[in-house]
């Protein structure tokens, strides 16, 4: 299988429900650095799993999206704690329906499988990862 990763980061601001998570119930901010691995078994005409540079816009677009917001306010995330893994699986579903739609070019389609994962700090992260539907 190869693989392809590109890396960028996010800022935002949130707070949890729940008593498990102590202080963290109260408003405050995290910064993410973000790593989206594509994968397949074989690569296309060009001899790359996926374009470099439509993979790392694709990544910038969707994280410009969440980048500082309060996501508490947000309405895609209503009702959820916005965790680490809640984060990663957005970025996942996010990313894989750009790659459905074509916006990484039309050979992306091909892409098997995705990762992403939520770096939270040096010692502490989260990962998504599935295989995508051919729909």
């Amino acid at each position: 299988m190869y693989a392809l990763r590109v890396r960028d980061h996010f800022m935002i601001a949130h707070s949890f429900r729940g008593e498990m998570f102590g202080p963290a119930q109260r408003l405050h901010g995290a910064t993410y650095v973000v790593d989206a691995e594509f994968r397949r078994r074989e690569l296309d005409e060009n001899g790359v799993v996926v374009d470099i540079g439509a993979a790392a816009e694709a990544l910038r677009r969707i994280l410009g999206n969440l980048n500082y917001r309060n996501l508490d306010d947000e309405p895609a995330f209503k009702d959820l704690n916005t965790t680490t893994e809640v984060l990663a699986r957005t970025v996942f579903e996010r990313l894989a329906a750009a790659i459905r739609d074509g916006e990484l070019g039309e050979a992306a389609k091909g892409i098997e499988s995705l990762k992403v994962t939520l770096n939270e700090s040096h010692v502490a992260s989260a990962s998504y990862e599935a295989a995508l539907s051919r729909r």
